[in-house]
């Protein structure tokens, strides 16, 4: 009893030990998972406190203004382009360094794929007047430019304007009035507006004198390796277009609303034409083109779980614009999840938000940044998900071994005792050949000291069952090396028995006892091995001759009615003369027993280039579909009487043997009216 209890107590000892392994694996991975909680809470603070710095210094920037005062400014749509407020009051377009000045810092202009640019603005300052600025630059020629009051602009470089409002469009025809001297390296000019509905080329009213335009050409070419005459140039443009929808009204002054009108609303196209074509230089409905940043495009500095709120003061609307992060998170399993989730911090606070207003001429903008400490678990349970792995190969690891010792030692140990107990009382009973039987050590069989143990143990058990087991398998091996022996002189015996059928010959007398010697050993016979390990004289073989011999003498062994159909010519073959002459026996006695009463066994020969078939038919019932797979196996057999026990499937199995060795096969196929079996042998 003292023992069993030391026993548990030791077991007790032993799985607490690793259940003390696994608790301290996973507290391990607990808090190293708490502390980097926290440190990703702070760092997650700090973070957005950046991220709203960078927000801040880029909405303040010309370039953010330009993206509060257009909210409704969008990417989506190409062309044609709409005009934008910049927060200027106006472009100085006679002035071309200010205007490209303007369009750089407010990054108005709409980049295309050739190069050129075009940006469509208007002021904020709606008592600066009505007009609609377009400034770019766009490759072209030498510029020519019109003659004093010339109507004609085919034969002219030139602007073809179209400004399209609700329910008013305006078309304007751009000559260029060169104003350069000719000692200049340069071309510079004025483009005055004329506004027609009619042919392009022309224009019968005068220039609108609210329209104003300037254009200016470089010297150099922009391929430098071509000649001036023939390259294109840089050419750069700055007009102010008049808009009388957009002049204000005196009488409702108080109740000004700047713009008057949506801008996504007002369509411009511009095209610039070289003197005598009729395909446009450059034209701003090109949609290969990448057109001004947009508010939408903050979204992509916010990080997954951070919210952008942006709010103009003094309106009714609560938030103008609300963007968030287009990432998303990969995800976990969501019981992962929530274990990250319920992880203790020092922070309680669900959400993060920070505020502040940047005044533009239009009014102030109120710019809201939240962030979710949610996204902070989501984060940390992606990032370490993949570590969670190395903890549950750890504590994997830990069971694995807990369990290959309960099974790899205590378990064997015990099984191995009770084995050892019932052979020590096996040994003493009287059939000891059933009781060995039962038992077994070689399961327990190893390279470790329980295996070697056990591994004697089996191996002392097996001596035993050998020395049971010897005397029966040696009187086996006599038995059935008499059966082959009584097999093969079976059919000689039968042959004797025809020439020797005078019942009052002494012979006959003698022939018969042998027969029925040699019968009691045959019936029961099934010496597969014999026949496999049978050795063959092979050589030259005249197939034709050898079966009209076959057939002249199936007579004598009792197979009567066997026509051969001579060959017309010598068919020579490489084969053991008296293997095949069996193997054709054995063919013909099956043939003979499963005929139609007095029908005729045919043999025939076909051949090839390189092979010949011998083909032997009989007439009469087919093999049953479940035995012609299996027939040429031994013991294979359909016996026709249940007593007659002669017949034990081994003629057919010698038949495949012996061809095999002759390098030949056999096969057997049903036909409509019989059964034909086909030897192949090759030709020499």
């Amino acid at each position: 009893m003292s023992f069993r209890l030391a026993a548990f107590r030791q077991r007790l000892i032993f799985r607490g030990v690793f259940l003390l392994l696994i608790l301290a694996t996973l507290s391990i991975a607990l808090v190293l998972l708490t502390e980097e909680k926290e440190r990703s809470y702070v760092n997650y603070q700090q973070v957005l406190q950046k991220t709203y710095a960078e927000i801040m210094a880029r909405l303040r920037h010309p370039t953010g203004r330009l993206m509060l005062l257009n909210p409704q400014h969008s990417r989506q749509n190409k062309a044609p382009l709409s005009p934008l407020i910049i927060p200027y009051s106006a472009i100085d377009f006679t002035d071309r360094n200010k205007a490209l000045q303007a369009v750089e810092l407010t990054g108005c202009a709409a980049q295309y794929k050739d190069g050129s640019s075009l940006c469509a603005a208007m002021g904020y300052n709606p008592y600066a007047g009505a007009f609609i600025y377009l400034v770019g630059n766009y490759k072209a020629h030498n510029l020519v430019g019109r003659e004093p009051k010339q109507r004609d602009f085919e034969n002219v470089d030139h602007l073809i304007i179209q400004v399209n409002l609700p329910e008013e469009n305006t078309r304007w025809v751009v000559p260029f009035e060169d104003h350069s001297k000719e000692t200049e390296p340069s071309k510079w000019g004025r483009l005055p507006g004329f506004k027609t509905e009619e042919d392009r080329f022309t224009a019968w009213s005068k220039a609108d004198r609210d329209f104003r335009g300037w254009i200016w050409q470089n010297e150099g070419c922009i391929d430098p390796s071509k000649l001036s005459e023939e390259c294109a140039k840089e050419t750069f443009f700055a007009i102010r277009i008049p808009v009388d929808r957009f002049k204000l009204n005196k009488s409702n002054i108080k109740q000004l609303s700047w713009p008057p009108i949506p801008l996504n609303e007002v369509k411009i196209q511009l095209q610039a034409f070289a003197a005598g074509q009729n395909q446009p230089l450059f034209d701003s409905n090109n949609t290969e083109v990448t057109l001004p940043p947009t508010l939408e495009d903050i979204s992509q500095i916010l990080t997954p779980g951070e919210t952008l709120k942006i709010h103009k003061l003094g309106t009714t609307n609560n938030t103008m614009l609300t963007l968030s992060s287009s990432h998303q998170l990969a995800t976990t399993s969501a019981w992962y999840q929530g274990l990250i989730k319920r992880l203790p911090t020092n922070s309680n606070l669900s959400t993060i938000t920070l505020n502040d207003v940047i005044s533009t001429p239009l009014g102030q903008y109120e710019i809201q940044l939240t962030g979710d400490t949610q996204t902070v678990d989501r984060v940390l349970a992606v990032t370490s998900y993949r570590m969670a792995w190395y903890v549950g190969g750890m504590i994997l690891a830990i069971v694995l071994a807990w369990i290959a010792i309960e099974l790899g030692v205590i378990r064997p140990i015990v099984r191995l005792t009770k084995q050892a107990t019932k052979l020590a009382d096996n040994m003493q009973q009287s059939d000891l050949k059933v009781s060995l039987a039962q038992l077994d050590f070689s399961h327990l069989k190893g390279k470790d000291e329980l295996g070697i143990l056990a591994t004697v143990l089996d191996n002392l058990l097996q001596r035993v069952k050998d020395d049971l087991q010897r005397e029966a398998i040696r009187a086996q091996q006599e038995r059935d090396m008499w059966h082959a022996v009584g097999h093969e002189i079976m059919s000689p015996l039968q042959s004797l028995m025809v020439l020797h059928n005078d019942k009052e010959e002494v012979s006959h007398r003698y022939v018969k006892r042998m027969q029925q010697a040699i019968q009691v050993i045959y019936g029961t016979a099934s010496p597969s091995e014999a026949f496999t390990e049978a050795t063959l004289q092979l050589g030259l073989l005249d197939l034709n001759e050898f079966l009209v011999t076959v057939a002249d003498n199936a007579g004598f062994v009792n197979i009567h009615n066997v026509q051969f159909i001579p060959y017309n010519e010598p068919v020579m073959v490489r084969a053991d003369e008296f293997s095949l002459e069996d193997t054709v026996t054995h063919i013909l006695r099956n043939a003979d027993r499963y005929r139609v009463a007095d029908s005729a066994i045919d043999i025939h020969i076909e051949t090839t280039t390189t092979m010949a078939q011998i083909h032997i038919y009989n007439q009469g019932d087919n093999i049953k579909p479940e035995l012609i797979n299996n027939i040429f196996e031994y013991g294979v057999s359909e016996p026709s009487t249940v007593e007659d026990k002669s017949h034990r499937g081994q003629g057919l199995f010698v038949a495949k043997t012996y061809m095999a060795k002759m390098g030949g096969s056999i096969q057997v196929k049903n036909e409509p009216e019989g059964v034909t079996f086909i030897l192949t042998l090759q030709r020499q």
